[in-house]
């Protein structure tokens, strides 16, 4: 069963779900304020709509939720995202629990947030006692 989550903002701002954490770094990289990079998947084989989420060095740590199983209500899917976003774009790590994360769309210049991503990494953190399988 999915949780019923609804973020507090503005009603102009776009939440979405991110999910399959837990087949790469777990939690770890999604703390609460951390830049998330995503990009457009439309070879995916398994979700022509899919959109990957990916942190400097480690790669795609996760995917944008398009499932009616997957997506919290009060989110949006990737699906609903996909034509009104460009094939790269930057999402922030608003709210964190073990099983789910959401993540608001952010509107910024998208070179200032991939030098604040960059600034994110560059101060580290750690992935001991997570793996990537």
């Amino acid at each position: 069963m999915v949780e019923e989550i609804m973020p507090q903002g503005k009603m102009e701002d776009k939440f979405v779900t991110i999910t399959g954490f837990k087949n790469y770094y777990g939690c770890a990289p999604f703390a609460i304020g951390n830049l998330i990079r995503c990009s457009k998947e439309p070879d995916n084989p398994y979700d022509g709509e899919a959109i990957k989420c990916t942190l400097p060095v480690l790669g795609t740590v996760a995917y944008i939720a398009n499932s009616i199983h997957s997506v919290t209500r009060g989110t949006m899917s990737a699906g609903r995202i996909y034509d009104s976003v460009g094939d790269r774009f930057f999402v922030r790590v608003m709210f964190s629990t073990g099983s789910i994360i959401i993540c608001k769309l952010e509107k910024k210049n998208f070179a200032e947030l991939e030098k604040e991503l960059q600034q994110q990494s560059d101060s580290g953190w750690s992935t001991e006692g997570t793996a990537k399988k």
